[in-house]
């Protein structure tokens, strides 16, 4: 009974790891993503409730 324990291999036990040295070309504040995501949210409630106006 003993040896059906589940074994992994010793180098990382199966785990990926990626590199993280690349930076990114657009770098964003949280500020910035916060107020990007709360004008993208007006955008939408504002379509909602003038679009029927705009389409019909």
């Amino acid at each position: 009974m003993a040896d059906d324990k589940i074994r992994i291999p010793s180098g990382g036990g199966g785990l990926t790891r990626f590199s993280e040295d690349t930076d990114s070309k657009v770098e964003l504040s949280p500020g910035a993503v916060i107020i990007l995501a709360v004008v993208i949210i007006i955008i939408i409630a504002l379509l909602h409730y003038l679009g029927g106006r705009f389409l019909a």
